[in-house]
């Protein structure tokens, strides 16, 4: 079994792709909807919810871990890979190296999460893979909780996005770093806004091609997904077809 989980919706995402690479392989996604957003909480906080799902994910048989979560990723995966040794542990971290290796202009953009933006991590990421290119750090918060809400087709989150993403592309950014699994689900609006101008840089099938290099036997499996949260388990197999991902319900038991 293989345990797949993020603050709420937003690692659906993530394991679409999974299941797209790894179609016989059991998945358990937990969703920490009672504590969403990730964003706007201390370290101490995401940390102590982290360490907690790893723990119920292991309890439950599963033998590989995947942190959906680039604000989990951040703040707590060496935490969660101390608490259990034994098991693989796959996080996801902004694009930041492919961006800044594909940019032609020399400027790339993430859009993050409060929690993200502020990280050690990203400030690490960035010195690593983008000392050679202009990085701009855009915070977005209130995304992620239009996602969890269901409200893509919001006009004031549509709003948000251009007011955010105009002044970057404006800048000659080419790149733009999606860095947090809620914004894939974001795509639509921010290609409506971006065009021809800058590509979106998502990292959810990576992240599905390093969790099959380490699956092994759990590649072989019967091919079930359930779902696990932390709050209104219901809203969450409802919310898979609303944001377009049949072929996971598809396999939900």
């Amino acid at each position: 079994m293989i345990g797949v989980f993020d603050s709420g919706l937003g690692g659906l995402s993530v394991l679409a792709a999974l299941v797209d690479a790894l179609p016989q392989a059991d998945f358990i996604y937990f969703a920490d909807t009672a504590h969403v957003p990730y964003g706007n909480k201390s370290e101490e906080q995401i940390q102590c919810r982290v360490l907690a799902i790893g723990e119920h994910l292991a309890s439950h048989g599963c033998d590989l871990l995947v942190v959906a979560c680039n604000t989990a990723t951040t703040t707590a995966v060496q935490a969660l890979r101390a608490a259990h040794p034994h098991i693989p542990v796959v996080g996801i971290e902004p694009g930041i190296k492919p961006a800044a290796q594909e940019t032609k202009s020399g400027r790339i953009a993430v859009l993050a999460t409060e929690a993200t933006a502020r990280s050690p991590r990203l400030r690490q990421l960035i010195l690593e893979h983008a000392s050679h290119v202009e990085v701009f750090v855009e915070p977005c918060p209130g995304w992620a909780t239009h996602v969890e809400k269901l409200q893509l087709d919001d006009p004031a989150l549509a709003a948000d996005v251009r007011a955010r993403v105009e002044p970057l592309l404006a800048r000659g950014v080419d790149r733009i770093v999606l860095g947090c699994t809620h914004y894939s689900f974001l795509a639509p609006l921010l290609s409506e806004v971006v065009g021809a101008r800058a590509q979106l840089v998502d990292v959810a099938a990576a992240v599905a091609r390093q969790t099959q290099r380490l699956a092994g036997r759990l590649t072989h499996g019967s091919g079930r997904v359930q779902l696990h949260s932390s709050a209104h388990p219901d809203r969450l197999r409802a919310a898979l077809p609303l944001l377009h991902l049949d072929r996971v319900a598809a396999r939900v038991v």
